[in-house]
């Protein structure tokens, strides 16, 4: 039995070897082909290359081409991302001013101390959010970063909002963890900490009971359901953090990673989400 190639013939067991001859051959003719042949192919190949990477992304809402593939949204899309109603700038619900506190902030604060949200949870960043979570479509965990990182910038420059030292994500319970794949709290988290080159720690902050799930419960239930939930396991004394979720509704997760950054000796905390729902 000899082989497919052309000039060549490949040995098996039992076969006698390829004469001197042949092994000339096979030299000059490379893979079988004629020079001039594979010539042909490398330039069709690098030609190829070339054309994929020149080939621009497409904008994850209105699929119009990109300058950049990583940005996932256009800049047209992340003008529209806008919240348009005022929000609080502690509590980010309704309130009559942008840069004062609501009644409910005044008559009870949150133990956090700004929150910043790039929308709220209404379409088309929804079902982005939506895509990410419970979709596998991991891939809009950078593009959803990047329009998180702009509204943060946006609130220090129009708020006054302080820098931070460090990141932390919302962690899931192990078992919802492998059933997934992935945290998407985690990876917000870390091209954010890149982009701004503070801190991060995965494993800063742990779950440590398997929760019911918060969206199917009351907002008392919610309160109730992770009374001790979370245990902190990275130093943090004297840090300026900022808890990073996809969204916030109750405010009661937050909430309770706040308590217990607090009670540990952080400065100060934020909370950093992709949608505030109102």
């Amino acid at each position: 039995m000899r082989g497919e190639f052309p000039g060549y013939a490949i040995p098996y067991f039992g076969i006698q070897a390829p004469s001197v001859q042949q092994h000339k051959m096979a030299i000059s003719r490379p893979y079988g082909l004629p020079p001039q042949r594979l010539h042909q192919l490398l330039f069709s190949f690098f030609t190829w290359r070339l054309h994929m990477l020149t080939v621009p992304g497409l904008c994850w809402l209105c699929r119009m081409p990109l300058a950049l593939s990583a940005w996932g949204v256009c800049s047209v899309c992340t003008r529209s991302l806008k919240r348009q109603a005022m929000t609080c700038p502690q509590c980010g619900l309704n309130a009559t001013g942008r840069d004062v506190p609501c009644g409910r902030c005044l008559k009870k604060a949150p133990p956090w101390c700004a929150l910043v949200a790039v929308d709220d949870y209404v379409a088309p960043l929804s079902g982005l959010i939506h895509a990410l979570k419970f979709a596998g479509q991991s891939v809009l965990a950078r593009p959803l970063a990047r329009l998180l990182l702009l509204a943060v910038l946006q609130a220090r420059r129009t708020r006054g909002l302080p820098n931070i030292d460090m990141v932390v994500n919302v962690p899931l319970y192990r078992r919802r963890h492998w059933r997934r794949g992935y945290n998407q709290s985690d990876l917000l988290c870390r091209p954010l900490a890149r982009w701004l080159g503070c801190r991060y720690d995965a494993r800063a902050l742990k779950r440590v009971h398997n929760t019911a799930i918060q969206h199917q419960l009351t907002a008392r239930l919610r309160k109730r359901n992770l009374k001790n939930a979370f245990r902190l396991e990275f130093p943090v004394k004297g840090l300026h953090i900022a808890i990073v979720d996809d969204v916030v509704t109750t405010g009661s997760t937050v909430a309770e990673l706040s308590r217990l950054l607090l009670q540990s000796g952080a400065a100060s905390v934020q909370v950093w989400c992709l949608c505030r729902t109102l």
